[in-house]
């Protein structure tokens, strides 16, 4: 292992990469604690004290606990996912997206700048509703959350939040592009990461009170121990399908003829299914901010976490997701025309619309299967925690989006070190190449004179 951290940091780039994304990250982190003018943070503590497990706990834990300080990064990187979310589907919907997204790397760029134009606009909802929900909350003894509430609080809301969504967006794309790993995803992730140390402290001051013993403790630790195995057991698994090549003779030499196999990964969708899921969780408490009357302050309530509702179709959306996002990544009438194109084909299947509807037949089972695996690695904890009490949200979610990013990162960063090496071994041989030409062009010239 320490070999390992010791040849990354001999590679230059990739040294560099981890530490600009390291860096990245700390900016985000600092931000965090910048706080926006205009609240009681005491009183808003305070609230937030009396409201654990509720939909403003979960933003809470997305935002890396930016919402209880009321940072300028509260809204953090979630409407960028929730703009994205947009666009994706919007591939679908708008035939001209989908004719921005064929034009190559100028209609992806189009694509992206869409994307931080329906950012800014999302980031102007999010943050104008929260200054209005601000504005409604009190806490036990009575106490006012917004010092002076009113349309000059509302817009100097407006303003820092989406500035700082626009900001931490900025920060992500830099992270993707000059980093190492997915910069929203990590994002995320440090903002759930930097809240276990405070879950921890109030659990055990929980075990002080006598509210939870140590055999619950345990069996939590357990359990999540477990739940740890399982993803990463699942999200290095593969199938393999298998895939033959003709022999072909050509004089006296033969080709092909060998045999290979096509890996698809078990949950092909990945940890992306519960962010979406979870982004688009947080629009009914929006919505409920927005029209403050009793219709839309009621789907608000029904969509608290731990409810049968929340659950409920926070799975459906999982699961939606999960088939959206596998349609959209990997697509069979493509993989089967290239197949036929090289002269493979799968053993028993005819190339063409068979090998199509073949591949169509196995990733409809492994999304099946992965959305059932999302679900329940994100649902089953919850409903354990509620049983048990536990005082703390740090569900399946988190740490499903936790163990799936560090994955995915670990693998880039191993994929940048094998192209690292092999450029390192071409190097050497085109310089002792270059080295014999050169000798041999030396003695034809000595020959020559």
């Amino acid at each position: 292992m320490f070999e390992s951290l010791i040849n990354i940091f001999k590679m230059q780039d990739l040294r560099n990469r981890i530490l600009l994304t390291l860096a990245l990250l700390a900016v985000y982190r600092l931000g965090i604690f910048i706080p926006s003018p205009g609240v009681d943070r005491i009183a808003l503590a305070d609230f937030f004290e009396d409201s654990q497990g509720t939909l403003l706990s979960l933003y809470n834990l997305f935002s890396g606990g930016a919402l209880q300080r009321f940072s300028v990064f509260v809204l953090g990187i979630m409407p960028y996912i929730s703009a994205s979310i947009i666009m994706q589907i919007g591939q679908i919907m708008f035939p001209f997206i989908e004719r921005l997204k064929a034009q190559g790397q100028a209609g992806t760029k189009k694509i992206n700048q869409y994307t931080r134009y329906l950012t800014i606009l999302i980031a102007i909802v999010q943050s104008f509703s929260i200054s209005i929900g601000l504005e409604q909350m009190t806490t036990m003894s009575n106490q006012l959350v917004v010092l002076e509430p009113g349309w000059g609080f509302r817009l100097m809301t407006v303003i820092t939040m989406t500035a700082g969504s626009c900001f931490v967006m900025w920060l992500g794309e830099q992270i993707t592009e000059r980093g190492i790993g997915q910069g929203a995803s990590l994002i995320i992730t440090a903002g759930i990461i930097a809240g276990i140390p405070s879950g921890a402290r109030n659990l055990c001051q929980s075990m002080n009170l006598g509210q939870i013993n140590l055999l619950e403790i345990t069996l939590l630790l357990a359990f999540m121990m477990v739940v740890v195995g399982l993803i990463v057991f699942i999200e290095r698994g593969q199938y393999r399908v298998p895939i033959q090549y003709p022999k072909k003779v050509v004089g006296n030499q033969v080709y092909g003829g060998q045999s290979t196999h096509l890996p698809l990964k078990v949950n092909v969708s990945g940890v992306l299914p519960p962010i979406f899921a979870s982004s688009l969780m947080f629009f009914p408490a929006t919505i409920g901010q927005l029209f403050p009357n009793d219709f839309f302050a009621g789907i608000a309530a029904a969509f608290v976490p731990g409810s049968y509702t929340y659950m409920v179709t926070y799975v459906v959306l999982i699961v939606v997701f999960t088939f959206f996002y596998t349609a959209i990544s990997f697509n069979p009438q493509d993989v089967a025309d290239n197949l036929r194109r090289q002269g493979g084909y799968i053993p028993g299947i005819r190339p063409g619309k068979q090998t199509q509807d073949e591949l169509d037949r196995i990733l409809l089972r492994l999304t099946a299967g992965g959305a059932v695996y999302l679900s329940a690695v994100c649902i089953l904890p919850e409903v354990l925690a509620n049983f048990y009490n536990v005082p703390f949200y740090f569900g399946g979610t988190g740490l499903l989006i936790i163990v799936g990013v560090c994955m995915q990162t670990v693998s880039q960063i191993e994929g940048f070190m094998l192209t690292q090496r092999y450029d390192g071994l071409s190097g050497p041989e085109k310089k002792q190449s270059k080295g014999r030409r050169g000798t041999f062009q030396q003695k034809a010239n000595k020959s020559g004179s």
